[in-house]
């Protein structure tokens, strides 16, 4: 029961969590924000790029380690995986250049809820 290819994913995608997570320790030092955002805009676009990472990825990469575990074909997870990162650093980039429906923004959030709902239905078939 490998799961090399959702590893592969995995450390990209951690690597993506890293850099937004200093993206935002490093915007709270230049603007001497603790915690929140401070009433700044940018700061709270900073924040939301990491924690709607956080919030999505998880759920993503275990739906996509059960599909690997079951047997799923590598072209289908490799298909999640180049998707899910592109739509999470798409998401991140609309999100930078706009608090509003950013066409990139819109684009990664559609991908990750496909993605996320695909990996969902391949498991839920495969445990029939």
């Amino acid at each position: 029961m490998s799961v090399q290819i959702t590893s592969a994913y995995a450390g990209l995608l951690g690597l993506w969590l890293v850099a937004l997570s200093v993206n935002v320790a490093a915007h709270r030092a230049k603007l001497g924000i603790g915690l929140g955002a401070g009433g700044d805009p940018r700061m709270r676009r900073v924040v939301r790029m990491h924690g709607n990472a956080s919030e999505s990825i998880p759920v993503a990469l275990l739906l996509m380690a059960l599909c690997e575990i079951g047997g799923g074909r590598a072209w289908i997870l490799h298909a999640a995986g180049v998707v899910l990162v592109a739509a999470r650093a798409a998401n991140a980039c609309g999100l930078w250049k706009s608090e509003g429906p950013h066409p990139l923004r819109v684009a990664g959030a559609h991908l990750t809820w496909l993605t996320t709902l695909a990996l969902a239905c391949l498991n839920i078939a495969g445990a029939l």
